[in-house]
């Protein structure tokens, strides 16, 4: 079973900000990402996920009884860290 993607509301701006094919391509990693989780993620400070995509970074936090992805923070990678 695959997990369940939701993302803040902060990151759903900023991805709706993006050009298509950038969405698209972002959209097919997390694809990839709910069938095989640990395959692309990193675990990050605390309890959260780190996902890498190009020069743009996710940090996510896993609930994994209810199989939910919560992006909480998605950004140019230069940004993400402060």
């Amino acid at each position: 079973m695959s997990y369940q993607i939701k993302f803040s509301n902060q990151a759903a701006k900023f991805f709706k900000k993006l050009p298509r094919e950038l969405q698209e391509r972002i959209r097919a990693k997390f694809r990839g990402v709910a069938n095989d989780p640990f395959r692309f993620l990193e675990h990050y400070e605390g309890d959260y996920y780190k996902l890498r995509i190009g020069d743009y970074r996710a940090l996510i936090d896993i609930d994994f009884e209810k199989k939910i992805f919560s992006v909480r923070v998605f950004d140019k990678r230069g940004r993400i860290y402060k």
